[in-house]
């Protein structure tokens, strides 16, 4: 089971929810360079993990790999982990990255 379909389990989209939450947040540490923006990092990198594991990832993107990119800097990972966002239907829990 991967991507967003109507046959994800609450469980799933549970996880995506929380995943796109702790990226949003983490993007709002990142942009306001804040003492919090490791640790915010290395949460969104911990909820990358459960999707990976799961296998919810949508059209062959890495999110674990995008993640831990996008938290080291790379802001073309960054606009990849928000464009799954926005296909898992919680666009509004992040930023557009650019």
């Amino acid at each position: 089971m991967s991507g967003c379909s109507s046959d994800d389990s609450a469980q799933d989209k549970a996880w995506q929810e929380e995943y796109c939450a702790k990226l949003g947040s983490w993007q709002d540490e990142a942009h306001a360079r804040t003492a919090n923006t490791e640790s915010a990092g290395e949460a969104a990198i911990h909820a990358s993990k459960k999707l990976d594991e799961a296998g919810l990832e949508h059209g062959g993107t890495r999110i674990l790999d995008d993640t831990v990119n996008a938290v080291a800097g790379d802001t073309g990972a960054e606009g990849r982990a928000v464009s799954y966002c926005d296909s898992a239907g919680f666009e509004t829990s992040v930023d557009s990255a650019g």
